[in-house]
C-alpha cells in the first residue's frame, strides 16, 4: 500500500483542517515546499497538495505554493481544490502536476468528467468524500442526496488513475479510518481506491492494507508526529 503525505494548502501555508471545517485550521508550515522537501527525505514517492481555497472558491486560487513544490521536487504530485474546467485542467498541468483530483465537477457535470477522463486516461483521480454515506461537493459544504458508493459504481468504467475515498466525520479527528466504508469501496470499483481520513497510528495502516486499496493519504498524525513517514514504510514492508 502506498502511503501518500498530504500538504493541505491554504492562504500559501501548509495546513490542517478537521472534518473539512475551515473554522478550525492548524498551521503547521509556512512554507509548503519546506513540507514537501521533508517528506521526500523520509522517503515519499508521492504528494497529495489540495487548494484548500480552491474547493471553496471553485478556481486554483494558490498556484503559486503548488508551483514552488512541483518546481523543487523530484516525485509526482496531484493536486484536487478548486479545477472545475477544462480551463482548470490545464492551469493544473501547467503548474507540473502529474495527476488531478475532480469531485464536485464529477458529481455535478458526470459527461463533463467523462469526456475528460476519455482526453486524460490515467491522469485523473475521482475525488469522492462522504458524510454518513452520502456525497459531499463544494468543498464538503454540500451533501447530496445520492450514496457514495452508487455514485462511485457509475465512473467505473472510465480509465481514471482510480478514486481517493475520504470519510469527512474522520478527517483529521485521529479516530481510525472508517475500515468497512473503505472496503465497501474497494467492491464498489474496478479501480485503484486511496483511503484518507483518520489515521492516527501504524497499526491503522497495516489494517486499511486489509481492506484492498491501494494508498493511503495521510496528514495530521504525520505533522503531529504521532509517526513518522519512515516507520510507516518499514512497517508496511517488513516481511517483505
Amino acid at each position: 500500500m502506498l502511503i501518500i503525505p498530504a500538504i493541505d494548502i491554504r492562504g500559501g501555508r501548509c495546513v490542517r483542517l478537521v472534518q473539512g471545517d475551515y473554522d478550525r485550521e492548524t498551521v503547521f508550515d509556512v512554507d509548503p515546499a519546506a513540507a514537501a522537501r521533508r517528506w521526500i527525505a523520509q522517503g515519499a514517492t508521492w504528494l497529495h497538495l489540495v487548494d484548500l481555497d480552491g474547493a471553496r472558491t471553485g478556481r486554483i486560487v494558490n498556484s503559486e505554493a503548488i508551483a514552488a513544490i512541483t518546481g523543487e521536487v523530484s516525485v509526482p504530485c496531484q493536486l484536487g481544490g478548486g479545477i472545475r474546467s477544462e480551463a482548470d485542467l490545464e492551469q493544473a498541468w501547467r503548474l507540473g502536476v502529474a495527476r488531478v483530483v475532480i469531485g464536485t465537477q464529477a458529481i455535478k457535470k458526470p459527461e463533463w468528467f467523462a469526456d475528460v477522463a476519455a482526453r486524460y486516461p490515467g491522469r485523473l483521480l475521482l475525488g469522492l468524500d462522504a458524510r454518513e454515506g452520502m456525497a459531499a461537493a463544494e468543498g464538503w459544504r454540500e451533501v447530496s442526496s445520492c450514496s457514495v458508493f452508487d455514485l462511485a459504481r457509475r465512473f467505473a468504467g472510465l480509465p481514471l488513475a482510480g478514486v481517493i475515498f475520504t470519510d469527512i466525520s474522520r478527517d483529521g479527528m485521529l479516530t481510525g479510518p472508517n475500515y468497512d466504508a473503505m472496503r465497501r469501496m474497494v467492491q464498489a470499483v474496478g479501480l485503484p481506491v486511496i483511503a484518507s481520513g483518520g489515521v492516527s497510528a501504524l497499526d491503522d495502516l497495516e489494517r486499511l492494507v486489509e481492506t484492498g486499496v491501494a494508498g493511503c493519504i495521510v496528514g495530521r498524525a504525520l505533522y503531529e508526529g504521532k509517526f513518522t513517514l519512515e516507520e510507516a514504510i518499514r512497517r508496511l514492508n517488513r516481511g517483505r
